[in-house]
């Protein structure tokens, strides 16, 4: 058995449909020392990122506070957009999330799966640092729904998983806010 904490990154320098990877920005980084020391209280444990700037920046100052390398996970990186400029992202990503997972592409598909595999094969607890649909795509696994948005997950949000008997189960939501995700 393992507790996952999936942590949404801290408010990025660039929307989604602005940038292809921006770091954080200066609330961002606020945010990301904030979630650090609340997390710091539950002891060293693993840290993994998305290999995204906002995430790594995220995850940089618990990693400090607990002197633990950042283990890089693409599995847990954004959601991809392939061939698709930063501009077209915000259009098709509205789309997909007002759509259901069934009507997603078989590679997207694979992409939500993989995220769900990578956080059940971690056999320690861990903190993840992530992504706004990267971590609904887990919550809609563990909830066993075809809802691609599940939570309006808040920057530097914490989603706990517990991972008993190698199921997904959502233990508590990450608090929520009217965020922008273009």
């Amino acid at each position: 058995m393992s507790i996952v904490r999936l942590v949404r990154h801290g408010a990025a320098a660039a929307a989604y449909s602005e940038h292809t990877d921006p770091g954080l920005s200066s609330d961002g980084r606020t945010q990301a020392a904030a979630v650090a020391e609340g997390l710091a209280l539950l002891g060293s444990q693993l840290v993994v990122s998305s290999p995204m700037a906002r995430a790594r920046e995220t995850a940089a100052p618990l990693a400090e506070r607990w002197q633990r390398e950042v283990l890089v996970e693409p599995a847990v990186s954004e959601i991809p957009s392939p061939g698709l400029s930063p501009a077209q992202r915000g259009p098709w990503l509205q789309a997909l999330m007002a759509g259901t997972w069934s009507d997603a592409s078989s590679e997207i598909r694979a992409w939500r799966d993989a995220i769900a595999a990578t956080v059940l094969a971690l056999d320690v607890d861990a903190v993840v640092f992530s992504h706004y649909v990267a971590i609904n795509a887990a919550i809609s696994v563990a909830l066993d729904t075809d809802t691609p948005r599940c939570r309006h997950l808040d920057h530097c949000s914490v989603t706990v998983f517990d991972t008993t008997g190698g199921v997904l189960r959502l233990v508590e939501a990450g608090t929520e806010a009217e965020t922008r995700i273009l």
